[in-house]
């Protein structure tokens, strides 16, 4: 009978005392779903031991793994637990030894956390015996706002060519990235991605890959209008062709006539759209989304055309919305003040607004029909318009504000009328409205017979 080696022997035994003393421990962390900002978040950390429990310690991971924060520990020795977070003491809750609770989760409650687990080692009670697991803590947050806009506004309005135009979403405060896509009159837009703008707008060329019908219900209306006449352009200018137009400000303006100006061209392609889209991230952890939309613009039927912006976004139970309508500068309301005004006086003349919402933004200039300003410049740019001091020189005159945006654009004509000023009595106001004292006339006088003496 053949007896066993005694050296493997020993190593069983030597085994079964190394296990004796090594005690076993196991841990693990249930994983999560994205959470959304303001949910309430439980961080489980599971753990199998037969040994005796020394300490249950969580860490909140940062700078890529090189600092580890320590946010809650249990003391098994004394049955304690205690934050390490101060700022965090009301947010936070050891709901058990190794269970830690977050109300409201925040944006910089994202990242990687760490359960360490200590039990006593079975040969010496000095030694602890350490195991660990982790989980990652993605939070996500909604878009706080979205906006549309129009890129380069005020732009002004192009009478005899086609011309390139982009509305500009905005949407801020979401994490991830938002899914922004553009609609036009209730229906998505396909559009071709443009990853680069291009280099000159208004020479690259537009491909034509979506064919879309165009919008007849808003050529007829155009027509009945007047707005697109069937015969030739009419090219004259616009005081010669004005209708009067007066409105509820007509007490305020002596005399107001509104025109307007459509395209000389018919642009009869199809719109063909270009998308870029673009995020910027933000200093709390959120991203900036924007996305362009491009197309050659036609007044014809963009006009009065209603333009969305949706976002989808996984923290967002239905998608968010912000939309325009493309309209032309219309019928201008223009008050003036003082409403009788007299010699000088500072009379301000004032874009209030429109019959309706205008978008984009129009582009206001002023100019004195015939002749220039009073201070001397051909034209002003902006709503208002202020003339100082005016002489009596002004009455009558005429005054045009051209309002246009790139669909369309619009003249107002208002006269000035300036009444006599009983405290300035009439023929001592100079050209500039100031008055000329009889001193100085005299004095001119003088100097004028002065001369003629000594040249005889």
């Amino acid at each position: 009978m053949r007896t066993m080696s005694p050296l493997p022997l020993f190593l069983l035994l030597l085994w079964d005392l190394l296990d004796l003393a090594l005690a076993y421990l196991t841990v693990s962390i249930e994983p999560l779903p994205p959470v959304v900002v303001g949910d309430a978040v439980t961080l489980k950390c599971n753990f199998k031991t037969d040994g005796k429990m020394r300490e249950i310690v969580w860490y909140r991971v940062t700078d890529g793994g090189t600092i580890k924060q320590k946010i809650f520990t249990f003391d098994a020795m004394f049955s304690t637990n205690f934050s390490h977070m101060e700022n965090y003491r009301k947010r936070e809750d050891l709901v058990y030894q190794s269970t830690v609770r977050l109300p409201e989760v925040r944006i910089s409650d994202n990242g990687p956390y760490e359960c360490h687990v200590g039990i006593y080692d079975r040969a010496t009670r000095e030694k602890v015996v350490l195991a660990s697991s982790n989980i990652f803590l993605n939070v996500m947050a909604p878009p706080t706002s979205i906006s549309v806009i129009a890129a380069d506004t005020p732009a002004p309005f192009s009478r005899y060519q086609a011309q390139n135009f982009t509305l500009v979403c905005v949407v801020s405060g979401g994490k991830p990235a938002p899914l922004v896509y553009f609609k036009r009159d209730g229906e998505p837009i396909e559009a071709t991605p443009l990853p680069e703008p291009p280099a000159a707008t208004r020479n690259w060329a537009p491909r034509n890959l979506l064919h879309r019908d165009l919008d007849d219900t808003k050529v007829p209306q155009s027509l009945a209008e007047g707005e697109m006449g069937g015969g030739p352009p009419n090219t004259a200018e616009p005081p010669r062709g004005l209708t009067a137009e007066r409105g509820p400000t007509a007490e305020a303006i002596p005399e107001t006539v509104v025109s307007r100006e459509f395209p000389r061209w018919v642009h009869v392609a199809e719109p063909i759209y270009y998308f870029r889209h673009t995020h910027v991230p933000i200093s709390d952890g959120t991203v900036e989304a924007r996305a362009t939309l491009t197309w050659t613009l036609n007044p014809q039927i963009d006009n009065e055309a209603l333009f969305s912006c949706e976002v989808k976004h996984p923290a967002l139970s239905m998608p968010m919305q912000s939309e325009v309508t493309l309209v032309a500068p219309k019928g201008p309301k223009i008050i003036m003040t003082p409403v009788r005004a007299r010699v000088g006086d500072t009379v301000r003349i004032l874009v209030q607004g429109f019959q309706n919402e205008v978008f984009p933004e129009p582009l206001f200039t002023w100019t004195r029909v015939g002749s220039r300003l009073l201070d001397g410049s051909a034209e002003h740019a902006g709503k208002e318009l202020v003339l100082e001091r005016v002489p009596a020189e002004l009455n009558g005159s005429m005054y045009r504000c051209t309002a246009q945006n790139p669909l369309g654009s619009t003249d107002t004509h208002t006269r000035l009328i300036v009444f006599e000023n009983p405290n300035i009595p009439r023929g001592t106001e100079d050209s500039n409205g100031s008055i000329t004292s009889h001193r100085n006339f005299r004095l001119v006088l003088a100097l004028t017979l002065t001369v003629i003496l000594e040249l005889t």
